[in-house]
């Protein structure tokens, strides 16, 4: 049985997780650069691909890499806690913060940027996999959508591959995303999806 302090430091990791994840960086990023409100215009998404509409490639590459960092932070957290499983964990959490920010009465981001982060934090290899296979296909295909599907089928088998237990939370970011994706999935299946447009400055 779990000692009560150590159950009491494992739902506060899980919790900090989340609200770290829940910090919408594209929202306060844009706002501060005088870009408006990032909800009111193009997808009315906060992540990285709506702040390319408003304010460029480079303001969007700032959000991702934010985004990424507050994931790295909680499998950080998590690792320090109870080892890499329970970091992937609360990397889990932050994405979920990410997808549904208290701050933003849940109404958030697709998690792609902060899942590169918990793939970064817990296995590099992972990331570069991950990371590769997105270029070669939202290049190719023009859908940066559907490499992050892709990403998302490819997780839980890298996952595995790591460990039996590595595979479940990655298994269940993937099915999270894939969740928070099933509109850009649908657009993909009908051939109205919007193909990549890159902005170096807006």
């Amino acid at each position: 049985m779990i000692p009560t302090g150590f159950s009491i430091i494992f739902v506060l990791a899980v919790l900090v997780s989340y609200l770290l994840g829940s910090i919408p960086m594209g929202l306060i990023l844009t706002k501060a650069m005088g870009k408006g409100d990032l909800r009111k215009v193009g997808s009315g998404n906060i992540g990285a691909t709506n702040v390319m509409r408003v304010g460029g490639l480079r303001m969007a590459a700032l959000t991702w890499i934010l985004d990424m960092l507050k994931a790295i932070a909680a499998v950080f957290i998590g690792n320090a806690v109870a080892g890499p499983v329970f970091g992937a964990w609360c990397g889990f959490a932050a994405i979920v913060g990410h997808c549904y920010p208290v701050w933003l009465k849940f109404r958030g981001g697709k998690g792609i940027s902060s899942l590169f982060g918990v793939l970064l934090a817990v296995n590099p290899l992972a990331f570069v996999t991950c990371g590769v296979e997105w270029l070669i296909v939202a290049l190719s295909s023009g859908y940066s959508s559907l490499g992050a599907v892709v990403a998302f089928c490819l997780m839980p088998v890298l996952g595995f591959v790591i460990s039996s237990q590595m595979g479940w939370p990655f298994l269940a970011i993937a099915l999270l995303c894939l969740w928070r994706h099933r509109s850009n999935i649908g657009r993909l299946l009908s051939g109205t999806e919007s193909k990549i447009e890159w902005k170096w400055k807006k």
